[in-house]
């Protein structure tokens, strides 16, 4: 099964094609320019390094959040168009969940945390059971340090979150705390296809029409918006 996959949910951009667990093209990039600038031209490149075509591949996988807002949506957009296209499904795959894939082979607590702002960190728990990941909490946003809080086992911290918060976290958590190198909290393309790889063996597709971003937090909008109607509402009252 062929699966073109896509994450923009962090700074890093990364587009994969696989077939099977082989690898047929990733790349992955870092640019302060904003994703939609490039992410097409990868899209392209994969399928011109991999030699396969749209109409080769079985199906689209794409990152659903929490992340970017605006990273989210480019990344979501490019796929339901190229699932169109095709007439092929897509999936989604949780940016937490992916994360944790990619530290499955630990035996410590996994914490895989992407910098929310505003001082807090999106993030949940996860640990390996003999070779499968078993979520250990729900997605959730606080502050590091509630986020953190109730740990107190061996911790894999990775992750835009665990670099922007690692003294925070060093600091509460001690030789508790595990961090990896910076290469390593690049979340990869080729992940998400094999999640996605799984969701479609169980005959999980979603919804072209009905998928949306799942960004935990309201954005900034909606939260605008609901001040300007409750503002509303108290002035008719």
């Amino acid at each position: 099964m062929k699966i073109l996959a896509i994450d923009t949910a962090t700074k890093s951009c990364s587009v994969a094609i696989m077939d099977g667990e082989t690898s047929l093209a990733e790349i992955s990039l870092i640019s302060v320019k904003t994703h939609s600038k490039h992410l097409m031209g990868m899209v392209k490149q994969v399928f011109e390094l991999s030699g396969c075509h749209l109409s080769d591949i079985d199906g689209f996988a794409v990152t659903r959040g929490p992340g970017s807002f605006t990273g989210l949506r480019i990344g979501i957009s490019a796929i339901k168009g190229l699932a169109m296209a095709s007439g092929k499904s897509m999936v989604g795959v949780s940016v937490l969940d992916a994360f944790a894939f990619q530290l499955s082979f630990t035996s410590s607590l996994i914490c895989p945390t992407l910098d929310a702002r505003k001082g807090e960190v999106y993030f949940a728990l996860y640990r390996s059971c003999e070779g499968r990941l078993k979520k250990e909490t729900e997605e959730q946003v606080l502050t590091p340090q509630k986020a953190i809080s109730k740990i107190n086992e061996p911790c894999v911290f990775f992750g835009e979150g665990a670099k922007t918060y690692q003294k925070v976290i060093e600091e509460e958590k001690g030789e508790l705390a595990c961090f990896l190198s910076p290469s390593q909290n690049i979340l990869r393309a080729s992940t998400v296809a094999l999640i996605g790889m799984d969701r479609f063996k169980n005959d999980m597709a979603d919804d072209i029409g009905e998928f949306v971003p799942h960004y935990i937090r309201k954005s900034d909008a909606e939260l605008a918006g609901e001040k300007k109607n409750l503002k509303s509402k108290n002035h008719l009252r």
